[in-house]
């Protein structure tokens, strides 16, 4: 699965300069953690598990850092919910790794996969040991990391069963996520989400048509753009309102103007 077609600095360029974690890090100095043989591009095929989180007595050994494609997505069993997306330039695996946060970190067995093909590579447990004690700033950032996962899950805890309001909370979970990685906005201010009906819909707990419709409203009303036409994605998505999604996300009482659908 893995390939050595990504040099070892071509990988330490894009941590310092992509990856929340690492980013802004001495490139010579981030290079003495990271020995040459410890670092790989390794694919993950898309709808294929990658590990199971918090599976009693089984660690993981490295955290991983997506590089390309995505999202890597937690799903919940049995009802199948997606709790978590992780795009490039984000880690994932901190809460299975037996040290720092992770060792209080605890929950149900809970799949991990990517949903699209996506492109990862793993820092060895010793090495991020190593990295996080030297340099101050990455422990830091580690401690965020662990910040979002919660606050991503207090957004899908929000989740109504009005529709609008449901899907809000999952494009205002992403943004303040995304926003707190330094991932995201463009210079225009827009977000840009590789975002499928069907993650929307396992993630709010609606059906896939209730989503595409609510898609549509927001489409119409100018908060969003379905890029149908992407070259890399029909499932891309731009956020062009996140401030006015708040009154969406707010929706409980009070209901948008919109919906249903005419």
């Amino acid at each position: 699965m893995a390939r050595k077609n990504f040099s070892e600095s071509n990988i330490i360029t894009f941590l310092i300069n992509h990856s929340y974690l690492f980013k802004g890090l001495d490139e010579k100095e981030l290079s003495a953690f990271l020995p040459p043989d410890s670092l790989t591009r390794e694919k993950l095929f898309s709808n294929r598990p990658v590990f199971t989180a918090f599976s009693p007595d089984e660690d993981l050994d490295s955290l991983y850092v997506v590089l390309e494609g995505g999202p890597i997505i937690l799903r919940s069993n049995p009802l199948d919910r997606i709790l978590s997306l992780t795009y490039s330039g984000g880690c994932f695996g901190m809460r299975s790794l037996p040290f720092s946060h992770g060792l209080a970190s605890k929950g149900f067995p809970s799949l991990v996969e990517a949903y699209k093909t996506t492109y990862v590579t793993k820092i060895p447990l010793d090495a991020l040991k190593q990295i996080y004690d030297h340099f101050e700033i990455v422990g830091d950032r580690y401690a965020k990391l662990f910040e979002l996962r919660e606050k991503f899950t207090y957004h899908l805890l929000n989740c109504s069963s009005y529709p609008p309001q449901a899907v809000a909370s999952l494009l205002r979970a992403l943004i303040y996520q995304e926003r707190e990685l330094e991932n995201q906005p463009n210079n225009q201010g827009v977000y840009i989400l590789d975002l499928a009906v069907e993650v929307i819909a396992k993630a709010c707990q609606l059906n896939q048509r209730t989503v595409e419709q609510v898609l549509k409203g927001m489409q119409k009303e100018g908060l969003i753009k379905l890029d149908k036409n992407n070259s890399t994605s029909d499932d891309v998505i731009h956020i062009l309102q996140p401030e006015e999604l708040k009154e969406v996300y707010s929706a409980t009482r009070d209901k948008v103007s919109w919906w249903p659908l005419k």
